[in-house]
């Protein structure tokens, strides 16, 4: 099947991408097409009830293919209310903003369990959080996010530990620790940071989302961004923002997905820490505009987590299945930022020493 390119188009005809010359609505303003649980629509511009069964026609109904009315029925039962203290999942989490999040989520009283590639940060992690918060809320295992079984055994290891996962937070990530360009990029290098990034996010993705359907609780999801994931470019470290661009669009797509799906149980957001004085962040302080930047926008991950767990933990409590974008550093107050630091010299040489 083609895929889904739509143009705008003032005053002429949208068709479908379906072997068929039949068309089904007009739009005298251009506009945007989109495909919701109500089918193909446009933005202000309602379906006819023929356009609606020409729909179903050609398999679909309600906006889902016929083909997921198995999922339809999952997502359709009487989903029970998400109350604290919540199952919490974050991969990534042994050292940085995963450490410092899962610490944030414990402090709230929820349970949570860590993962990372490395068994001994696992235990060390592991050990660390019991000591402050006790043996019972606290698990770890190994996982490699980039390989499927390994993701597998995560969820069976949830399941065992757990029972179900109410917030699963997608924060494993890398750069491979390398800041050059592109051209001098080793293939370790990028292939590390591609399947981690990429690969490893949408393994987790869709184990998630199967993880939860089955669950009368059903779930949310947090896909975290970085560097890149605006759009701008990111000079020095170019395969790392090219995988978080497609963080936002990885998203965007299994939001509609689920839409299309009738799925009510399972929600896709986006979390946006910002920048963050972990050591990935800090091993790139090596130019001028660097530590210009790191010192004035970036903040410890303490400090994050402490804004962002509270965010979280408001969509289950509010009963909201709506995606969300949650921002730790906002456009607003990254340009007040740069403002203080130009106008006053604000948080010169917080973190590094700048030329």
């Amino acid at each position: 099947m083609a895929s889904l390119h739509f143009p705008s188009i003032s005053n002429s005809y949208y068709h479908l991408p379906f072997s068929t010359n039949q068309t089904y609505f007009t739009a005298s303003q251009p506009k945007t097409l989109v495909i919701s649980n109500l089918g193909v629509d446009c933005y202000g511009q309602n379906l006819t009830v023929a356009s609606r069964q020409n729909l179903r026609n050609l398999g679909f109904y309600g906006g889902s293919p016929r083909s997921h009315s198995r999922i339809r029925a999952e997502s359709t039962v009487d989903r029970q209310p998400m109350v604290p203290p919540y199952n919490v999942l974050i991969t990534g989490s042994t050292k940085g903003i995963g450490y410092a999040l899962a610490r944030e989520f414990l402090k709230a009283g929820d349970n949570v369990l860590i993962c990372s590639r490395s068994a001994e940060r696992v235990e060390s992690a592991v050990h660390n959080l019991r000591e402050e918060f006790g043996d019972q809320h606290v698990w770890g295992t190994v996982c490699d996010v980039r390989k499927g079984e390994d993701v597998n055994a995560l969820v069976a290891f949830a399941r065992d530990k757990l029972k179900h996962i109410d917030l699963w937070i997608n924060n494993a990530g890398s750069n491979a620790y390398s800041f050059r360009p592109l051209a001098e990029t080793s293939d370790e290098d990028l292939i590390e940071v591609v399947t981690t990034n990429t690969l490893g996010l949408m393994i987790c993705c869709r184990e998630a989302i199967k993880m939860m359907l089955d669950q009368p609780r059903g779930g949310h999801i947090f896909n975290i961004d970085g560097a890149g994931s605006d759009g701008r470019p990111t000079p020095r470290f170019a395969a790392y923002g090219a995988t978080k661009r497609s963080v936002v669009h990885l998203t965007k797509s299994l939001q509609a997905e689920l839409r299309m799906q009738d799925v009510k149980n399972v929600v896709v957001h986006n979390l946006s820490p910002g920048m963050v004085t972990t050591d990935l962040l800090m091993s790139g302080a090596t130019t001028k505009q660097a530590k210009f930047f790191i010192n004035v926008l970036a903040e410890p991950a303490e400090v994050v987590a402490e804004y962002l767990v509270p965010n979280i933990r408001s969509i289950p409590s509010n009963g909201s299945m709506k995606p969300t974008y949650i921002r730790f550093l906002t456009g607003l107050k990254a340009y007040s930022q740069i403002f203080s630091r130009l106008a006053f010299g604000a948080r010169r040489n917080r973190y590094v020493l700048e030329d």
